[in-house]
């Protein structure tokens, strides 16, 4: 496997069958025999009451992952410090983004396995687009990203007046594909499914208007829904989740004009805001180099490595190019949760992530911090909220805890987000 740098394999569970292979980088084609030594050594495992997550050689690391014992996703990877949490992750939003465009039923009631292979076509340019190296963090955090824009209690009730003449209660405002605004039961929705129709959106070729159905994998994950979308401006596009009524060509000609031409340039400025994610009159340290902020109680969050002008990056020189943070901040995020902010209530026959603190240790931690030579980073969490800040090396280690308390007063009481 030489070479390799990230592939990602699907199978039946019950006779190993592969569906299909996609990768990125400089990934090959895994010969038969390697695909079947893998799936072989899973199912081996299943069978002596084993759950085997993951593994890795000197240069290799392998996840699997099976789903509802019908489909079984491998990864392997040969990229550098890559994590189990982000290959877990990676495959728990490849089968629930599946489940998005194919629904439940196709994948643990296979049969043909000729045409769920076809079937599942539909999926590679959604599935693809989490295994590009993005510039987005809603992969791993699985949660919607989103932006503060300046009119967004006009551009909410405009969105709530769209979404009722639409017969609907399910909408949401995209600008380069972040939340603006969305409806009160958007937000109701399973914080993935949120985070996949935002995703399914991105991952299409822009169109004036779109309407295809899709599953939501928590909520319906059998039953069909339709996605309808138009694009209002480039980089803004308003979206809704409706039944069988009403027809498109009925909310494009009749509905989209009337509700949002008034609002033309409120809809544009939502893009002045995307580099930051936030206004510019909210005051940030300096120091701060990248901030991502998850709203626990919504699951919706804003991520940003850009948190000042460029001509303030420039004068005091960070040394980390915008990659570089993101980064940093997808390893330091992981790393904080996987070890010291665990949230999640995990399944019985989820791997255990979680690192085996010191005999003495009866509490969970509520924050934390790294430093090295070229960054420092600081987390903290509350009841409501998760705060992942990337300083430079130069801000004193002694600031961080100061710099990180403001920055949630900020977002909280200043700055509401």
């Amino acid at each position: 496997m030489a070479g390799l740098e990230l592939t990602l394999l699907c199978l039946t569970a019950g006779s190993g069958v592969p569906l299909y292979c996609r990768s990125r980088g400089g990934s090959r084609q895994l010969p038969f025999s390697v695909i079947g030594s893998l799936n072989g050594v899973h199912m081996f495992g299943n069978n002596q009451e084993v759950l085997l997550s993951s593994t890795c050689t000197e240069n290799v690391r392998v996840a699997w992952k099976s789903f509802h014992d019908g489909i079984n996703l491998i990864v392997i990877s040969s990229e550098e410090d890559i994590s189990d949490f982000y290959l877990h992750r990676l495959l728990d939003n490849v089968f629930h983004a599946m489940v998005l465009v194919i629904g439940l039923d196709e994948l643990i009631n296979i049969k043909n396995v000729e045409r769920l292979k076809k079937d599942l076509r539909a999926c590679y340019t959604l599935i693809d687009s989490f295994l590009l190296v993005s510039e987005r963090i809603g992969d791993l955090v699985q949660c919607a990203e989103c932006v503060m824009a300046h009119d967004t209690p006009i551009l909410q009730e405009g969105l709530d007046a769209f979404t009722r003449a639409a017969d609907s209660d399910f909408g949401c405002l995209l600008a380069q594909e972040k939340v603006v605004v969305a409806t009160e039961k958007w937000w109701r929705l399973a914080a993935q499914e949120v985070m996949l129709l935002t995703w399914l959106v991105a991952s299409q070729a822009p169109h004036s208007s779109r309407d295809y159905p899709v599953y939501l994998p928590h909520g319906s994950p059998t039953v069909p829904h339709r996605l309808l979308t138009f694009h209002l401006v480039p980089g803004v596009d308003v979206c809704i989740l409706c039944g069988p009524s009403p027809s498109l060509q009925k909310v494009e000609t009749e509905l989209v004009e009337r509700f949002w031409k008034p609002l033309l340039e409120p809809v544009k400025a939502c893009l002045r805001v995307q580099l930051r994610t936030f206004p510019a009159s909210a005051p940030l340290h300096l120091g701060v180099l990248g901030l991502l902020l998850i709203k626990r109680d919504q699951n919706r969050m804003l991520f940003t490595v850009q948190a000042h002008p460029l001509e303030e990056l420039q004068k005091h020189g960070t040394g980390l190019s915008l990659a570089e943070r993101r980064s940093v901040l997808r390893s330091f995020y992981t790393l904080a949760v996987s070890h010291y902010f665990p949230s999640e209530k995990a399944d019985e026959r989820s791997p255990v992530l979680l690192e085996e603190l010191p005999a003495g240790y009866t509490h969970g931690a509520f924050e934390c911090y790294v430093t090295s030579s070229s960054h420092k980073c600081y987390g903290l969490q509350t009841d409501q909220h998760q705060l992942f800040l990337l300083f430079g090396a130069t801000v004193p280690t002694f600031s961080l805890r100061n710099i990180a308390t403001r920055t949630l007063q900020t977002f909280t009481r200043d700055y509401p987000f």
